[in-house]
């Protein structure tokens, strides 16, 4: 499950690509130079309960580290993966 990263600056995404579908996607905008904000996951029913929504927020925090960035997670999704994994705070 190969996670992969598109963005323009403004807004980017991160997902998993399937025989040219994309199949999981998680979305965020920029919020200055510093943040992102999570606004979206979604995963198709291919790969339910495969983890694949959770790693594609862990991709997202291994990115905000990379970068020295905060993350502001909107999407209630994202919002759970941080409210269950106080390990990933720091990025907060």
């Amino acid at each position: 499950m190969e996670i992969q990263q598109k963005d323009n600056g403004k807004k980017g995404q991160f997902f998993i690509e399937q025989n040219g579908e994309n199949v999981a996607e998680m979305t965020y905008v920029w919020a200055g130079n510093n943040r992102i904000i999570i606004d979206h996951t979604q995963v198709d029913k291919k790969l339910k309960g495969k983890g694949a929504g959770k790693k594609l927020v862990i991709k997202a925090i291994e990115f905000a580290r990379e970068k020295g960035l905060k993350i502001a997670p909107l999407c209630t999704f994202a919002k759970s993966v941080f409210d269950r994994e106080t390990k990933f705070n720091d990025v907060l």
